[in-house]
């Protein structure tokens, strides 16, 4: 299984990191250890002081698929949910700003928070209004987002990484985040929602 991530897929988020609007999707991975599932708790790294969360929707790849046509992509992916990319952002800037892959930012251990799965068929109309997500933050709304509001459609995704990657049977899609993200303390509660269902529920420790 692998953890497949699109970064800057909403132009709002692009602006507030003052990054330029991508004309393909922006692709990195995550390996497996990065899954943090079940509610657990999520520990604070000691090589960090800026982490920040990321929430996104998340696509679960149902079907093996290599250079899948956009008009097919809708039969490669069964179900959605709500995850978190946490994201060190003190040494992303300092890797980027010395021009070196910043994996080490975004896919340590844990750094892929995926709430519980819901299969597309209990999403009624979903490919036409769209999917909202948001998530509160010690209560407190922090960000909102709908798929509709993407640059790049879960057909053009999955078309795009699959010229890359032979897409497997379990593999996790990131689709990317709205605008809004920031930072998290020791002791934060995080509660994302896929629609008005919560779908996660836990503490940074």
């Amino acid at each position: 299984m692998k953890i497949i991530c699109i970064g800057r897929n909403y132009a709002e988020h692009t602006k507030e990191l003052n990054n330029a609007i991508p004309e393909k999707p922006v692709v990195f991975l995550k390996p497996a250890t990065a899954l943090l599932k079940d509610n657990k708790p999520f520990y604070y790294p000691d090589w960090t002081n800026d982490l920040h969360y990321e929430t996104e929707i998340v696509l679960r790849v149902s079907k093996q698929g290599k250079y899948v046509d956009e008009k097919f992509a809708h039969k490669y992916f069964d179900a959605v949910t709500v995850g978190i990319d946490f994201t060190a952002r003190d040494l992303q800037n300092t890797q980027k700003a010395k021009g070196l892959p910043w994996e080490i930012a975004k896919a340590f251990d844990h750094s892929a928070v995926i709430g519980n799965i819901k299969p597309l068929s209990e999403l009624a109309e979903w490919d036409e209004k769209g999917i909202s997500f948001s998530l509160l933050l010690n209560g407190k709304q922090v960000q909102t987002g709908s798929t509709n509001d993407m640059m790049f459609s879960f057909g053009k995704i999955i078309s795009y990484c699959s010229q890359f990657f032979t897409l497997q049977v379990g593999d996790l899609i990131y689709t990317g985040t709205p605008v809004g993200v920031g930072p998290v303390q020791r002791e934060d509660r995080l509660e994302g929602f896929l629609e008005t269902e919560k779908v996660f529920d836990f503490m940074i420790k």
